[in-house]
């Protein structure tokens, strides 16, 4: 985005965070590509099983151009319903997190006063009274500088507390400048009440027009920053783009530049994974954890190169190739005399007993998630370079359809190819879940191991028989490019069949996951984004 997009300067602390708290943080400053093998193809169609609509969340595109009529839209709304001008709307949405159903909620259950006095809203009228005591001989005495000034340089709000328009000026740039610009409350003492949006503006552009329009642009995106139901894609660079999610609960959109992203922790789609089990296995990636763990306990830094040394022997003397001698219980620098139980000149006490059972505890950790990294890893591979087969395709359907006179409806053809790349998806990341699920990192108190066994099984089950389906129509739709006119109607049943048996392997998978597995656990809680037949949910302008 441009220079200065905030990040929400007043979150609250109140339930699911649902209001503001002048404690947190104030606006900031914004400026991988996505899974681009997913994009550009349709939804599937009658072939195979679909979602009803109404499982599905509506999400919309929110351009920069929209991003007014967007925030206008639910102003309106709330100015009409309470009868508020138009600050004062903004004023109890920002406060409410943009949420008109919470603002419903809390004016039912503790009644407009309340709900007023919480948001720093003071809805008298002062301004006809104090405009009525304009004149040249009525002076003021501003209760910050103590100058005695005229009307004309004098500010009143809402609340009814006035001061001159320089101690209003400071305030406000000192505020803005603090990232509080979306709720600057009066300098009143103990008074609650948020200043006029107008007045801010007026006063400011007079010494600075360059932070009034940095103050209006925090305004307009605080509909995005503060929003919890709208969020910026996460795509780099970024697209420009904002998503709109009517439904609040955990799913996965797609941006219509090809980012797809967990709506919920913002990393890339990421299910039938838990956002807490993707993040530990980001950072066990990005870090080789795993690997630095194992040379950590099998290796020795050479005293004099530094380099890991791994002990190939029983004796402790140890040789680095570049040619230093070391001690493997100390790590010190020795001479190359030794025996099997010594070294000439060296002591340095016993040799510790739990140093071999540790080792062979990281190797066994190691080996573990290596199986399941490799095997997440050639899945992602696997899409990556399954994505080549659109143009493939869709060559061949070009040449189809000039060619073949039975039929010239494909797009079992594109269901089966888009099947296939949400299949894998699902099947690198249930490898991910499986190391965490069945391992003692997040679960180790939830399961006995007679029980944790008997649940691998079934979910191993299950999933060697949906990746067999997708290897199947992998192979299927990679021979589809060199097939003759006379077997269309054979690979176009086959296609269709496997497609439908892949989709039913996926549900009854996620099912398995949301039921048996997470749904069981009683310490903690994980959940997933559902499982939709139609892939992740394409949002529309």
């Amino acid at each position: 985005m441009g220079d200065d997009v905030g990040s929400g300067d007043d979150v609250g602390s109140g339930d699911d965070c649902n209001y503001y708290d002048d404690e947190e943080d104030g606006d900031q400053d914004y400026s991988d590509d996505g899974d681009e093998y997913f994009a550009g193809f349709e939804a599937l169609e009658n072939d195979v099983v679909l979602d009803s609509p109404s499982s599905r969340p509506s999400t919309k595109v929110i351009t920069r151009e929209s991003l007014l009529a967007a925030q206008e839209e639910d102003l309106h709304k709330v100015m009409e319903l309470l009868a508020l001008k138009e600050h004062h709307a903004r004023t109890l949405l920002i406060y409410c997190r943009w949420d008109i159903d919470k603002v419903l909620a809390v004016l039912v259950e503790s009644g407009k006063d309340k709900l007023y006095a919480a948001a720093g809203i003071k809805v008298v009228e002062h301004d006809d009274h104090f405009s009525s005591q304009l004149s040249p001989i009525v002076t003021f005495t501003c209760n910050i500088c103590f100058e005695v000034l005229s009307a004309d340089m004098v500010a009143i709000m809402d609340c009814g507390h006035y001061f001159c328009n320089d101690c209003w000026t400071e305030h406000f740039i000192v505020k803005i400048n603090e990232g509080q610009s979306r709720r600057i409350r009066c300098m009143a003492h103990k008074c609650n009440a948020i200043c006029d949006e107008a007045k801010i503006r007026q006063l400011v552009s007079t010494r600075d027009p360059i932070l009034s329009e940095k103050f209006d642009r925090f305004l307009l995106e605080s509909y995005i920053e503060d929003n919890r139901r709208v969020k910026w894609c996460p795509s780099v660079p970024h697209c420009g783009n904002a998503i709109r999610v009517e439904d609040v609960e955990l799913c996965e959109v797609e941006c219509p530049c090809g980012k797809q992203f967990c709506f919920s922790c913002m990393s890339e789609a990421h299910s039938p994974c838990s956002c807490i089990m993707w993040e530990l296995w980001s950072k066990k990636c990005h870090d080789e954890s795993e690997t630095v763990n194992w040379l950590t306990v099998n290796t020795k830094p050479c005293p004099k190169c530094h380099k890991p040394v791994e002990k190939n022997g029983g004796c402790n003397h140890v040789s680095c190739l570049c040619g230093q001698s070391f001690c493997w219980l100390c790590g010190g620098a020795t001479g190359k005399d030794h025996t099997y139980t010594s070294i000439t000149g060296h002591s340095c006490g016993r040799y510790r007993d739990d140093h071999e059972k540790n080792a062979a505890l990281a190797k066994q950790y190691l080996e573990r998630y290596l199986h399941y990294h490799n095997r997440y890893k050639a899945h992602k591979d696997s899409c990556t370079l399954e994505s080549n087969l659109k143009d493939t395709i869709q060559q061949k359907i070009n040449m189809l359809e000039e060619e073949v006179s039975t039929t010239k409806d494909f797009s079992w053809l594109t269901n089966g190819l888009y099947r296939l790349f949400c299949s894998r998806r699902v099947l690198s990341y249930s490898y991910v879940f499986a190391f965490y699920m069945f391992g003692d990192d997040l679960f180790k108190d939830e399961m006995s191991k007679e029980e944790r066994k008997i649940k691998r099984n079934l979910f191993e089950d299950q999933q060697q028989q949906f990746e067999e389906h997708v290897e199947k129509l992998s192979s299927l739709l990679e021979k589809f490019g060199s097939c003759l006119e006379d077997e269309i109607t054979s690979f176009r049943m086959t296609i269709i069949t496997l497609s439908m048996a892949i989709d039913n392997h996926c549900r009854n998978l996620y099912e398995y996951i949301e039921t048996d597995l997470l749904g069981s656990l009683k310490r903690t809680v994980h959940r997933i984004a559902p499982y939709r037949s139609k892939g992740v949910e394409k949002a529309f302008t």
